[in-house]
C-alpha cells in the first residue's frame, strides 16, 4: 500500500509480464520468476511498456548475473527498432556491470562507463551535462555495485530532462531530450539480468507536441520468433541458404541460392509491412532480390543493386534501408526510407490472400525487423 500512497504504482506485478510486450524478442527472453523480471539476454532487443509515458519518476532494482553483463532502461522510446538494428530510438539509461570496463579497457571512460551513462540513440537527441563524452552524460561519481549485488535506480523524467540517482545519490543528468514522450523499454543485450521493485509515478503533463512524441507503431507485430526461422517455410532445398540471428534473416551469397526463398507459413490479405534490408558489398545492379506479396509475381517489390543515376531513396550497398509497404485490395503503396516510390498502384488480378516471400537472388542480402499490421 505504501507505493500507492506516495503516488507510485507497480510497473511489474511480480507474477507475469502484464503491462509489457516483447518488441523484437523471443517469447522466453523476458520472464517472471520468483518475483523477479528476468531477461536471458538472448536475442538482443527490447521489451516495451504497453503504453506511452510523458513525465514520470521510475524506480527499479537491477542485478547482473555475469561479470561484464549489459542491459539498459530506455526512456521515451519508440515501439519499433530503428532500421537494421535491434534497438529503439530513445534515451538510454545504461545498466552495465562494472566488469565491462575490465573487458573493454580501450573504451572505458571514453565512450562509456558502467556507472549510469545517459545518452540518446538512433535518432533521438539530448544535451549532455556534467562529465560529457560526445553525446553522453557520464556520471559524476562511481556508485554501482558489481555483479551479483543489487543496485537501485531512481530516474526522474520531466519536460525533456532526465535525472538519475544511483543507490541514493544523483549522478547523471541529460537535458533537452527529444522525444520526450514515449514507451519505457528494458533491454536484452547478451547477458542474464534481473529486475525487481519496478514502480512508476506519473507527473503532470507538459502537453508534449506530436513532433517530440515517439512513434507508436500501434498494431504491428513481428514476423519472426526471435531465435530462428520459426513462422517461415524452410524446406530442405531452402534451409542451407538462410540463417537467422535474432531479428536478422541472412541469405547466403551463393549462385545455388537463387530462388531459394523464405515464405511465411501464414497467408495475409490487407496489411502494412515494415521490412529492413541491405545488400552485400559484392551485390551488383543486376541483383534482383525482393519482397513478394500474396504469393504473386505481380505484387513484387524488387530490391536491385545501387544505381547512382536513379537511387529512388535507396542507400548504398551494406547500408540499411527500410520499406514501408501497404497493400489494400489491389492497391499497393511503397515508401523507401520515408520516400514515396509507389503511390496506390493498381495490381489487377492479384489474389485476395497469400503468403509473403523474401526473394533470394543468390548475391547475398540481409533482412531485419520485419513487422506486419493486418488491416
Amino acid at each position: 500500500m505504501a507505493a500507492a500512497e506516495d503516488g507510485f504504482v507497480p510497473l511489474f506485478n511480480g507474477k507475469d509480464l502484464s503491462g509489457w510486450h516483447p518488441v523484437n524478442l523471443a517469447a522466453d527472453t523476458f520472464t517472471a520468476r520468483d518475483g523477479l523480471l528476468v531477461t536471458t539476454g538472448i536475442p538482443i532487443g527490447v521489451m516495451a511498456s504497453e503504453r506511452m509515458y510523458e513525465n514520470f519518476i521510475i524506480e527499479l532494482d537491477w542485478q547482473h548475473m555475469t561479470e561484464g553483463g549489459n542491459s539498459g532502461l530506455y526512456v521515451w522510446g519508440e515501439a519499433m527498432p530503428a532500421p537494421g538494428v535491434p534497438f529503439s530510438k530513445g534515451i538510454e539509461v545504461q545498466i552495465l556491470d562494472l566488469g565491462y570496463e575490465k573487458q573493454h579497457p580501450d573504451g572505458a571512460n571514453k565512450w562509456f562507463t558502467s556507472q549510469g551513462d545517459i545518452f540518446p540513440i538512433w535518432g533521438a537527441t539530448m544535451t549532455p551535462t556534467g562529465r560529457i563524452a560526445g553525446k553522453r552524460s557520464f556520471p559524476t561519481e562511481n556508485r554501482t555495485k558489481p555483479s551479483p549485488e543489487w543496485n537501485h535506480y531512481r530516474v526522474e523524467c520531466n519536460k525533456g530532462e532526465i535525472r538519475l540517482r544511483i543507490n541514493g545519490k544523483e549522478t547523471t543528468v541529460g537535458k533537452d531530450c527529444v522525444p520526450r514522450k514515449g514507451f519505457i523499454c528494458l533491454e536484452s543485450e547478451g547477458a542474464e539480468c534481473h529486475f525487481k521493485n519496478i514502480r512508476i509515478k506519473e507527473l503532470p503533463s507538459s502537453n508534449t507536441p506530436p513532433d517530440q512524441t515517439a512513434q507508436s507503431y500501434e498494431g504491428f507485430h513481428q514476423l519472426f520468433d526471435g531465435k530462428g526461422l520459426g513462422g517461415w517455410k524452410v524446406p530442405g532445398q531452402v534451409k542451407p541458404f538462410w540463417s537467422a540471428e535474432g531479428a536478422h534473416f541472412i541469405a547466403k551469397a551463393d549462385p545455388a541460392a537463387l530462388h531459394r526463398d523464405l515464405v511465411t507459413e501464414k497467408e495475409y490479405s490487407d496489411f502494412e509491412l515494415i521490412a529492413d534490408w541491405r545488400l552485400s558489398n559484392k551485390s551488383t545492379q543486376a541483383n534482383h532480390s525482393g519482397i513478394q506479396l500474396r504469393g504473386d509475381a505481380k505484387a513484387l517489390i524488387p530490391i536491385v543493386g545501387q544505381d547512382e543515376s536513379n537511387p529512388k531513396g535507396k542507400k548504398k550497398a551494406a547500408q540499411w534501408n527500410r520499406f514501408h509497404i501497404t497493400l489494400e485490395g489491389d492497391r499497393l503503396t511503397v515508401k523507401l526510407n520515408d520516400k514515396l516510390i509507389t503511390d496506390s498502384s493498381q495490381l489487377s488480378g492479384i489474389p485476395a490472400k497469400g503468403p509473403i516471400s523474401l526473394l533470394n537472388s543468390g548475391e547475398g542480402i540481409e533482412f531485419a525487423n520485419i513487422f506486419l499490421k493486418e488491416l
